[in-house]
């Protein structure tokens, strides 16, 4: 069976660490280690875990999130490599569901996600509780209903919760590190993957839980760097990425996105579009398309 290290990427939030290496220490597979790249000054106060945890700090002061997980990824020394969010809680058979599908299928392989909403970690937490509580994101494929199932469409991916042979991601190059901010880098890698032949999939179980936190989707307080990604991606692929949010940006007249020009930011996001797009504690998550939709109608009215 596949050894298996965890990266997560981390700033602020230390009680979303917390519980992340507390239920890596709940797995009935536990991992040979936890790399935490942190991406802030001072490193984090964890709990005791049944496995070396090992901190690295990121030198660079932007969210470099790309150049962090390519290096967390270096560090390990695992088979596979377990990509988690700092702000997902595993199930307890999260690391063993992808030991053993990692040797059916050599890919990049996504588990499920579940969102919970604010205050289901306050407390003792129970996963039994969770269950009871979460959801899954309207705008996210479910899993199959068994085994593994690959993905015709790069863009399926994002790097909330995935995992690959550790072999197979370094040969792949890792993550474009010139993606620096919030945004397209995840659609980046898929296509370099797709591009490389190394299947794209589901799986059925690797489930963790989201944990709650204020977010804004479409993510108007990352403007500057959504954009300067999409433009990074159509230099590299010939077209653009992260369509959906660029369209909300332009109902919302923030940008100019026409065709055959560079993106030109028209004006800076006020209260009125935080609030538009802002997460409420009620929310589980935030959704790009229903804003869109009350834009439209704005619009149409």
């Amino acid at each position: 069976m596949n050894a298996v290290s965890v990266v997560t990427l981390a700033g602020g939030r230390p009680d979303h660490l917390h519980n992340l290496v507390l239920g890596l220490g709940r797995q009935t597979q536990l991992p040979v280690e936890l790399i935490v790249a942190v991406m802030q000054d001072e490193a984090y106060v964890l709990p005791d875990a049944p496995f070396p945890v090992r901190q690295m700090a990121m030198a660079s002061p932007e969210l470099a999130l790309a150049a962090a997980r390519n290096a967390a990824a270096r560090a390990t020394t695992g088979d596979a490599i377990v990509f988690l969010d700092m702000d997902c809680i595993p199930t307890p058979t999260l690391i063993a569901e992808y030991a053993r599908r990692l040797d059916e299928l050599d890919g990049l392989l996504m588990g499920e996600v579940m969102y919970l909403p604010g205050g289901a970690t306050q407390g003792e937490w129970s996963y039994d509780a969770f269950a009871g509580v979460a959801v899954r994101h309207s705008d996210r494929q479910g899993p199959p209903a068994d085994g593994i199932q690959r993905c015709a469409d790069y863009r399926c991916f994002w790097s909330l919760n995935f995992a690959m042979r550790r072999a197979t991601f370094i040969a792949s190059g890792g993550f474009d590190e010139r993606y620096v901010g919030y945004g397209g880098e995840d659609t980046d890698y898929g296509k370099t993957i797709d591009q490389a032949g190394i299947p794209i999939a589901w799986i059925r179980g690797g489930l963790a839980y989201h944990q709650y936190h204020p977010h804004h989707m479409p993510p108007v307080h990352h403007l500057d760097s959504v954009v300067r990604n999409a433009e990074l991606f159509e230099s590299k692929w010939g077209y653009r990425t992260m369509g959906h949010w660029l369209h909300a940006f332009a109902l919302m007249g923030l940008v100019d996105q026409a065709p055959g020009r560079p993106i030109r930011i028209l004006r800076r996001p006020d209260a009125d579009d935080l609030a538009l797009t802002g997460q409420q504690s009620h929310q589980p998550y935030a959704n790009t398309a229903s804003v869109i939709r009350i834009l439209e109608e704005r619009i149409a009215a």
